[in-house]
């Protein structure tokens, strides 16, 4: 899924542009030995795409590391000096699979929460993590480090409300999440099936969605249509009596009324019956033979 372009003042909020080469400076600031150089404990993105992984290797097997690796130097536990990764997970990875002996760095001095926002804000501007990794990092500067969501929108130079959007994806199911992450479904699928009410409703909706290939907007027309109160069923009418037996009623009326007879069932036990005349005499004749002569 694409993402939108400039992401307000991003990484240049947290690391100076003293700290960073211009743009065309091929000299790093020192050549560490790539094996000095640690993974970030921080790091939010879990998955990389092998085939970019390579290419990117390739290109540095031919022209080498032209953007340095963002490093903080800290001692060992033996002692030894070693370089945490802070940005360039994807860099290290494919100056190793190139074979190269030592990388360009740039020393900086951080803290762990920097760790974080700085590996997020790099990842987020070229556009690296999956919805996913990215509600994670989020919910990790919330929850470990006390940020608001209006404080991680100003880390990462995004809306507010594209922060809290973002999160919502870590309410989604395991197996919902997992889809997304691996391509399956889209982040559009996702905030789709939060319109369902509960873990149930989404695992079934995500199932259908998966099985029948259905694109977002299906999807979003089967959530409203799930999400909709179910109508009361309507009361089963019984079974009408034969239309020979109601005829046959109709028909002994007639011949004991002397004048036409409408019966009409609706529900058992209920209808109505309709008895026509078609003069003050012929009414009088009708209610005699109901009512007996002496009634009237």
């Amino acid at each position: 899924m694409a993402r939108k372009g400039g992401l307000g003042r991003g990484l240049s909020v947290l690391i100076p542009e003293a700290d960073r080469p211009a743009r065309d400076e091929r000299v790093p600031s020192s050549e560490v030995p790539i094996g000095d150089v640690v993974p970030n404990p921080q790091q939010p993105r879990t998955t990389m795409d092998p085939n970019r992984l390579q290419e990117l290797a390739d290109s540095i097997r031919q022209f080498g590391v032209i953007q340095p690796l963002l490093v903080a130097e800290e001692r060992g536990v033996d002692g030894r000096v070693v370089y945490q990764l802070i940005a360039g997970e994807r860099r290290l990875r494919a100056a190793k699979a190139a074979g190269l002996e030592t990388v360009p760095v740039t020393i900086r001095q951080t803290t762990p929460q920097e760790l974080l926002e700085i590996a997020i804000v790099e990842n987020v501007q070229r556009a690296d993590l999956n919805p996913i990794e990215e509600a994670l990092a989020y919910q990790r500067l919330i929850g470990e480090f006390g940020l608001t969501q209006r404080e991680v929108a100003e880390r990462v130079g995004r809306s507010r409300a594209a922060v809290a959007n973002t999160l919502r994806l870590t309410e989604l199911p395991a197996d919902v999440r997992a889809s997304i992450m691996n391509g399956e479904i889209s982040e559009g699928h996702g905030r789709a099936l939060l319109g369902l009410p509960g873990e149930a409703e989404r695992l079934a909706a995500w199932r259908t969605v998966v099985t029948r290939e259905l694109n977002v907007r299906e999807t979003e027309r089967m959530v409203r249509e799930g999400a909709k109160p179910k109508r009361r069923r309507a009361a089963v009418e019984p079974e009408r009596e034969p239309a020979a037996v109601t005829q046959g009623f109709e028909a002994a009326l007639q011949r004991s009324l002397g004048t036409k007879v409408a019966l009409k069932r609706t529900l058992k036990g209920r209808g109505t019956l309709t008895i026509h005349f078609y003069s003050d005499e012929e009414l009088t004749g009708v209610l005699e033979r109901i009512l007996g002569e002496d009634a009237l």
